[in-house]
């Protein structure tokens, strides 16, 4: 015999999409504990290190002073960050759980070899450069002004310059249209962090770079895919140039 249809009432449209904004939706604060968290995660960020002040954080993630401040409190708390009155802010432990970067969990990128990696970067780019080129708008651009405002401040401090670095890269690249290619795009960008970290520490590298992100940005304000394409094309040649040194150095 059929079995009569179960009385328990339907759970309302409205009600559905509440439940499922409210686990997408997460305040500012937690966005940047959880970037502050993939930084050190990445590399970019180690134990030991001071971060940058309240100010230039924000400036660096392009976010308000009281949202970087509640993004280090959630990270204190846990103990990976150390705040001390009348001191910086400093790295306490780089364990700081599963942290996903993009699609892959951090540091996963590290297991392929830097020629293939650089391959990846250069035709996944390609397509993402040229989508935001297309279709980036007055305010993205104002945003990579406000980076690349924060990049120059910073052309003598390699783990600032780095952290501004990575925002001004995955702005661009989440204005692509497909956002699995972006997610792609920022994992390929935090290959061996480590040694960028020491690649950008050598004299004139963060100037190099920072011209490099002018040029990016000046073909962008244009919609010049093609330009942009080969700006962008010349700035990861010469992180995989510059990485490679390093790597080789050490074999």
């Amino acid at each position: 015999m059929p079995q009569p249809a179960s009385s328990s009432p339907a759970i309302p449209l409205t009600e559905i999409r509440a439940f499922r904004d409210g686990i997408v939706k997460r305040s500012i604060k937690t966005v940047i504990s959880e970037k502050i968290a993939g930084l050190i995660a990445s590399g970019i960020l180690q134990v030991g290190d001071a971060l940058p002040s309240e100010r230039e954080l924000a400036a660096a993630l392009n976010v308000s002073r009281e949202a970087v401040r509640g993004g280090i409190q959630i990270l204190a708390t846990q103990g990976v960050l150390e705040v001390s009155h009348g001191a910086r802010t400093r790295v306490l432990r780089a364990d700081v759980g599963p942290v996903t970067i993009g699609l892959a969990m951090a540091r996963a990128v590290d297991a392929y070899d830097i020629d293939s990696v650089h391959s990846a970067r250069l035709l996944v780019e390609r397509q993402v450069v040229a989508d935001a080129a297309r279709a980036i708008d007055d305010a993205t651009l104002a945003t990579l002004e406000s980076l690349l405002e924060a990049q120059r401040l910073s052309l003598d401090d390699p783990v600032r310059f780095l952290i501004c670095d990575r925002e001004f890269h995955t702005t661009i690249y989440r204005v692509s249209a497909n956002p699995l290619l972006a997610d792609f795009s920022t994992d390929l960008y935090g290959y061996m962090m480590e040694y960028r970290r020491r690649v950008v520490a050598r004299p004139g590298a963060i100037a190099a770079s920072y011209d490099d992100h002018l040029a990016i940005v000046a073909a962008l304000r244009l919609h010049d895919p093609e330009r942009a394409v080969e700006a962008f094309a010349i700035h990861t040649g010469r992180i995989y140039s510059t990485t490679q040194s390093i790597l080789t150095a050490e074999d």
